[in-house]
């Protein structure tokens, strides 16, 4: 009797290793992408290039929607997504905050992609004339930086303004009720604000920052998986090249995706950067920068050093070779 159990327990271990093994293979063999409603990520997914080509490498792609960088980066944190976009600052606070992320690309600056816009009527018109006010921002994104920046070259400090952190749907509804004197905020949400609401731009990140948009994934998923890494990123420089000169097309088919008019779409499309590259020096250079001005503001609370999270391509050329190389 106690042989017929012990054959029984062993099998049901059996049963169950096979089961785990099948689910480790299923959870490797799935590529979860994040992405938000704007860029690049949102036409890959529609054209679905990127399903057929790791179809072939027999992975399959899931992909969820996210609100803002923030939140995306809590996802791939949590383990819930693999790969994401995000803009400058998000990574720097998920960084701090321990995640073990990875950035894996860049797309070129976009500074017109971001502004703190007013109302219409506001007796507001200057950056200096927010000192006291209300401003609404999604905290960690972005467009973070962007207002730190612009009260700096205004003369103005952080302090000097109350910030009303909230998401740009909620955002939104304060601006328009007239809760907040200001709201800084990116594409397509500012595109459309300007069209919609006939907001007024105050100041863009024209001269001020880059506004880079960063691919980034959980430091496992970029190990153990290279070449799918690198796949995705070809397919994602080869849609914003293919956008670069077809703008219209780009936009018919962007607009439906995430809910807005052609000419709204149009200038939000045509606002942002095309061409994803790995990282570059001078882009960790870039971070380092904005890492470091939050360590100051004392909003993040440790010195961070950017090239720790880089992610090394297997095939790409020791920066010492490359030098020898010139």
């Amino acid at each position: 009797m106690r042989t017929i159990t012990l054959r029984r327990s062993l099998v049901a271990l059996f049963a169950a290793a096979i089961s785990f093994g099948a689910i480790t293979h299923a959870q490797a063999e799935t590529l979860r992408i994040g992405y938000q409603k704007y860029g690049t990520l949102v036409l890959l997914k529609a054209k679905g290039t990127l399903e057929k080509r790791l179809a072939e490498q027999g992975v399959e792609v899931k992909w969820t929607e996210f609100p803002g960088g923030p939140q995306l980066l809590e996802g791939l944190n949590v383990g819930s997504v693999d790969f994401g976009v995000t803009g400058e600052t998000p990574p720097v606070f998920a960084q701090a905050a321990g995640a073990d992320l990875l950035y894996v690309a860049h797309e070129p600056p976009a500074p017109t992609g971001e502004a703190i816009l007013v109302a219409k009527d506001s007796p507001i018109k200057s950056v200096a004339e927010l000192k006291g006010k209300k401003v609404a921002l999604n905290k960690g994104s972005n467009v973070h930086y962007l207002l730190v920046r612009a009260l700096e070259d205004a003369g103005l400090k952080y302090g000097d303004i109350t910030p009303v952190y909230l998401p740009p749907a909620d955002a939104r509804a304060a601006f328009e009720r007239g809760s907040v004197d200001a709201w800084v905020i990116w594409d397509p949400f500012q595109s459309a604000a300007e069209k919609q609401l006939q907001a007024r731009t105050l100041r863009d990140g024209s001269g001020l920052v880059d506004n880079h948009q960063f691919y980034l994934a959980t430091r496992t998923y970029a190990e153990q998986h290279p070449q799918v890494i690198g796949a995705l990123v070809e397919e994602i420089r080869g849609v914003g090249e293919w956008v670069k000169g077809n703008l219209d097309e780009a936009t018919s088919q962007v607009a439906p995706l995430i809910g807005l008019s052609p000419e709204i779409t149009r200038q939000a499309v045509e606002r942002q950067g095309y061409g994803a590259q790995f990282i570059t020096p001078d882009v960790v250079e870039a971070q380092q920068k904005i890492a470091d001005t939050f360590t100051e503001l004392k909003l993040i609370p440790k010195k961070l050093t950017i090239k720790d999270v880089i992610w090394s391509r297997p095939d790409a050329v020791p920066p010492a070779t490359a030098a020898q190389a010139q």
